[in-house]
């Protein structure tokens, strides 16, 4: 109950202002007048006034409402480490007892990594409570947190303390490996430069303190590599990438002895390697309609130094021709294919034969340079079928075709082979051209094939009655390609609709440099926000599962399903930010799901450095929960609200109004007796006098 008196004055208060100066000047005229019953006609007025401002009493009940506590608790990626998830879960379930038993009531949320490597956002997390809640019953915030916040400026405007309750340990250290720059992109055979540093940080054991540490750098998962640096200084790395696309470099430091985690001594860069200059050798054998293709496809793209070679007229051709006017200058053979070979990184023989031009030493050499890395495009026309075939030469060691001597003349429709509908060199082809609106047919027809026998590699595509028309091989540390036909610049200009001949021998010219992506055999990751998209890239029916070891070590194995031919495909939710190793047989791949290195990491010793500032402002402070839980009292508004062992929640006293009853506190016939007596006493007064 409460009560409390209130004025609901009949006239305006200027009125009854007006009213009161007026018997203060009667009243003084009286008294000048020497009249003796001014003081009763004076409270006769007085009497009139209050009846006007109509005095009353006012009772409310009230309901008490209980004080609300905020808690916030962080559970980032930081609070997750040591013991530290112990020590949250002890310390909530103690302030949850203490709250009710202070008959308080405790708001909880509950605080993870934040989106776009935010780090952690308490203070953001504390003004959705505030707004949430009335303002009048708030008694104060408690931060269970290790004291790394990236939100500080945000800190609400609180009525009450804010007090923190940090985890962790004074005698917690930890190592950290930091990438200060990496380039986006290198080129391939060229030294780069990256920059890297190993930091320690928190209560250092005397044995490290200016010490060295151990670097494990591996790239693409292959073999690594150790080096030993100095702590605490910025080392210049030289890298050379060794293919093109993307490269992924992973460095990780040892672990060291009662270090805090792990999780901050690993760090992946990726690195898109481009290529500065593709060098290609091109030796057509005879001028005919599709040489200009393989022409125009190389000179297409800008990065190519194209060297093209025609075989105009053949030593054993004498027609009367003079040198001057066939070529500027004379076929350099011997500085092609013996001293400055292994500079190309593509050859390519279009329907060439043998004709006294390249001596066999010189093509036992080309094929030493494909089993040394090196890659051989072989187009065959009708000449691959004859005595002079390059089949009847060192070559036929490395080719995966032996011709048969029949050449084929029927119109046919080339077509994708059962392993080529898998290969990555011809997986969608038919996808990559738009058929005539007239035929049935994806892409226009070919009139002439080599017949050939496999003897090797695979074949991607098949022409007449399913013989071999484009057969792919792996030899030695270099790759061959055998296309059975000269007809493939029919699609170039269009015939009964053409087909995707551009995009076929761009994908097979770049499957022969190595590129990543056109891998047969890959295991490939790709982010999507907290989603991991797992594509395993096969030849085969059927793969095994990979096995991912998230962040914090854990191993899990995953099945993936054929969602189109030779491809695997599996999703995976990604709890929480870092490094995901990812092996499927002999094949491994490293991903970072958020940044390799993530905000919560880079400091991870637990401090109350950023949080006593805004604990202060507000009249609060922070405890470390290692020297115990402190005592949770009430202390009343404006008091201070910490001490030794001790925090203070204000006492707020809010409540709820149930009922309001208003009653005058004096009738209004009683005001007017009272002042019509005085009126009556004060003349009487006079009359006597």
């Amino acid at each position: 109950m409460e009560n409390q008196i209130l004025f609901d004055p009949l006239l305006q208060w200027t009125v009854i202002y007006g009213l009161g100066i007026a018997l203060v000047l009667m009243t003084a005229l009286g008294i000048w007048r020497g009249l003796s019953g001014w003081p009763y006609r004076l409270l006769a007025g007085a009497a009139l006034l209050a009846a006007l401002i109509n005095p009353s009493l006012q009772n409310e009940e009230r309901d008490p409402l209980t004080d609300i506590v905020l808690v916030v608790v962080d559970e980032s990626a930081s609070q997750r480490i040591s013991d530290r998830p112990e020590q949250t879960a002890e310390a909530l379930e103690a302030l949850e007892a203490e709250i009710e038993d202070l008959g308080m009531e405790a708001r909880i949320a509950r605080v993870r990594d934040a989106e776009e490597n935010s780090g952690t956002l308490l203070m953001a997390e504390l003004q959705r409570m505030m707004a949430e809640e009335p303002r009048a019953r708030v008694a104060g915030a408690l931060l269970v947190t290790d004291g790394r916040l990236h939100d500080a400026e945000l800190v609400p405007d609180m009525p009450a303390p804010i007090h923190a309750l940090i985890t962790g340990r004074e005698t917690d250290w930890d190592r950290r490996l930091v990438i200060e720059t990496a380039p986006a992109f290198g080129i391939i055979g060229e030294e780069l430069t990256l920059t890297l540093r190993i930091e320690d940080q928190g209560a250092l054991p005397p044995a490290v303190i200016g010490g060295r540490s151990d670097i494990v750098i591996s790239v693409d998962g292959g073999p690594p590599q150790t080096y030993t640096v100095p702590v605490g200084e910025s080392l210049e790395l030289p890298l050379t990438l060794e293919h093109a696309g993307q490269n992924v470099i992973q460095f990780t430091v040892p672990e060291a002895a009662d270090e805090l985690t792990t999780r901050n001594n690993a760090a992946v860069v990726q690195i898109n390697g481009i290529r500065d200059r593709l060098r290609v050798l091109l030796v057509s054998g005879e001028p005919h309609p599709g040489q200009r293709t393989w022409r125009n496809l190389l000179k297409s793209d800008p990065s190519v130094d194209l060297v093209h070679f025609t075989i105009l007229r053949p030593p054993d051709r004498q027609d009367g021709v003079p040198v001057s006017e066939l070529s500027l200058i004379a076929f350099p053979t011997r500085e092609l294919f013996m001293e400055a070979v292994d500079e190309f990184d593509l050859i390519i023989f279009d329907r060439y034969q043998r004709r006294g031009i390249l001596p066999m030493l010189y093509l036992d050499n080309i094929r030493r340079y494909v089993e040394d890395g090196g890659a051989l495009l072989l187009a065959a026309g009708p000449d691959f079928a004859g005595a002079s075939s390059l089949f009847r030469t060192p070559l036929a060691d490395i080719l995966p075709g032996r011709p048969t001597a029949r050449v084929l003349e029927e119109p046919y429709l080339p077509t994708i082979s059962e392993l080529g509908a898998r290969h990555p060199v011809t997986t969608g082809l038919e996808m990559e051209h738009t058929p005539l609106p007239t035929s049935d047919d994806p892409w226009g027809r070919w009139f002439r094939q080599i017949e050939l026998t496999e003897q090797g590699g695979q074949t991607v595509m098949e022409g007449v009655n399913g013989a071999p028309l484009l057969m792919l091989d792996r030899v030695g540390e270099g790759r061959v390609a055998l296309l059975a036909s000269d007809h493939a610049w029919l699609w170039d200009r269009g015939y009964e609709g053409g087909g995707p001949q551009l995009e076929l021998l761009r994908r097979l010219a770049h499957w022969m440099m190595g590129e990543p992506d056109l891998e047969e055999e890959a295991l490939i990751a790709e982010v999507e926000g907290q989603t991991i998209l797992i594509t395993r890239r096969t030849l085969s029916d059927s793969t095994g599962a990979v096995s991912v070891t998230t962040p914090d070590g854990e191993e899990i194995e995953v099945l993936l399903e054929e969602t189109a031919p030779g491809a695997f495909t599996a999703e995976i939710e990604g709890a929480e930010q870092g490094l995901y190793r990812l092996v499927e047989g002999d094949l491994e791949r490293v991903i970072a799901l958020g940044p390799a290195a993530p905000r919560e990491f880079e400091v991870t010793i637990a401090g109350a450095d950023q949080i006593d500032p805004l604990a202060e402002a507000t009249g609060g402070r922070t405890f470390r929960l290692e020297d115990g839980l402190p005592d949770i009292r009430r202390v009343g508004e404006g008091r201070v609200a910490h001490g030794r062992g001790w925090l203070g929640l204000t006492t707020r006293e809010a409540y709820v109004t149930t009922d309001v009853a208003v009653t005058p506190l004096v009738s209004a016939w009683l005001f007017l007796i009272i002042a019509a007596g005085l009126m009556l006493a004060g003349w009487l007064r006079e009359g006597r006098a």
